[in-house]
């Protein structure tokens, strides 16, 4: 799919080993740097977060520690000034951006994009999503009307399917997702919190590797079945840091 990168590298450089319960690998990694430990240069990423709410603040700033560059960053928008993404634009770390939202806080990408130094793919926020569940569910692409004559089906295949004008558009993944959720168990099962869910479990199943952070880690068995959003299978690692939002 468009912007992946190879797959090809260590999970847990530096890491001591994981340990194994219920006959599963251990998922919880001891610190945000740890867990974004192996992200090289050029990885394409998915964030989590709309409106302030779910976004993996903790994983971001690890990120920007790691100092991996050329990004390719897939999100509903491009940050808050020194908040959210902000800290990757900042860096200058992000080369290419597919977004809905890039958004007027958004101020180093908007200094890097009007400088010519990051490239943009404009994508309007449902179809945004679609494309997301479309990739975690094995569709490798759909038609849609939205965009239809307009600067957004520039290159794309048109159809008429029943008399109405429908555009191709090509199901989007990731090496990455980086996600917030407010509990998980040792197994990778999430709960989240009100809006914070947002984009958050669409991206965990788009993903070949689900990074997210936690509120709280609970044992198996603790979260009731009813309430769990993403299981356990798209996630594949998880690290709690409550109550950090910006350094």
């Amino acid at each position: 799919m468009r912007f992946q990168s190879g797959w090809g590298f260590d999970p847990h450089p530096g890491y001591s080993g994981p340990s194994r319960e219920m006959g599963q690998r251990n998922k919880v990694f001891p610190s945000v740097d740890a867990a974004v430990a192996d992200i090289p240069d050029g990885a394409t990423i998915m964030f989590g977060g709309f409106g302030g709410a779910g976004f993996p603040n903790n994983l971001i700033q690890g990120l920007a520690r790691r100092g991996a560059r050329d990004l390719k960053v897939i999100s509903n928008n491009c940050g808050t000034g020194d908040g959210e993404l902000g800290f990757l634009f900042k860096n200058h770390q992000v080369g290419r951006v597919v977004a809905a939202f890039p958004g007027p806080g958004a101020k180093y990408f908007h200094e890097q994009f009007d400088a010519g130094k990051i490239e943009l793919e404009l994508v309007p926020q449902g179809i945004l999503c679609e494309r997301m569940r479309a990739f975690g569910a094995g569709i490798p692409a759909f038609y849609s009307p939205v965009g239809v004559g307009t600067e957004i089906a520039a290159g794309k295949e048109e159809r008429i399917i029943h008399g109405r004008r429908y555009i191709l558009e090509e199901a989007l993944g990731a090496d990455y997702a980086f996600i917030k959720a407010h509990r998980a168990d040792r197994m990778g099962n999430l709960v989240y919190r009100k809006t914070a869910r947002n984009f958050n479990p669409i991206m965990a199943t788009a993903a070949k590797t689900a990074i997210v952070e936690v509120d709280e880690i609970v044992e198996t068995g603790v979260l009731d079945p009813e309430s769990i959003v993403t299981p356990s299978i798209y996630v594949d690692r998880i690290v709690q840091a409550k109550g950090m939002r910006f350094v």
